[in-house]
């Protein structure tokens, strides 16, 4: 068996891609910017700009709210639902959705989620969601305290 494990591990690309790596990309960096249900969005805004000036490209960031949409989800959606998606869909620029609707956004490298206020359960739900969607980094802009105890539940010991 380890002769075919060899035989197999060659035909990937690069000698660099043993287990861990890909254990790391299922699992995502998670980074916790503390702010108040108010300051969330402008904390989110800041990560992604700085995630931008980093080198990340647009489409690898997806933003979550959970209270008030980000001005420019309004904006997009005031142009109807399909034309909305198509901009998801394109995965040319910072996609910006809400908690309620994130399960139809698809996987992208960076997840930044805004806990800015919404109902209760908000960050209770979009959190794991937000995790698993995330490919290597997932940062949560918000309470410490609620994050944590919901991000602990979430992903277990992982965190």
């Amino acid at each position: 068996m380890q002769r075919t494990q060899r035989d197999v591990v060659p035909a990937k690309p690069g000698p660099s891609g043993p287990a861990v790596p890909a254990v790391s990309a299922a699992t995502p960096q998670i980074q916790l910017i503390p702010a108040s249900a108010e300051g969330a969005l402008d904390a989110a805004e800041e990560a992604v700009d700085l995630l931008l000036d980093s080198g990340r490209t647009p489409g690898e960031v997806l933003v979550i709210t959970t209270g008030a949409q980000h001005p420019w989800a309004e904006h997009e959606l005031s142009f109807g639902e399909a034309a909305y998606w198509a901009q998801h869909d394109s995965g040319d620029d910072v996609f910006y959705t809400d908690a309620a609707i994130a399960s139809r956004a698809a996987s992208r490298p960076v997840v930044v989620v805004a806990v800015n206020g919404g109902p209760a359960a908000a960050a209770a739900t979009v959190l794991p969601l937000a995790h698993a969607r995330a490919g290597a980094l997932l940062i949560v802009c918000g309470d410490p305290q609620q994050i944590n105890s919901v991000l602990g539940a979430a992903v277990g010991a992982g965190v």
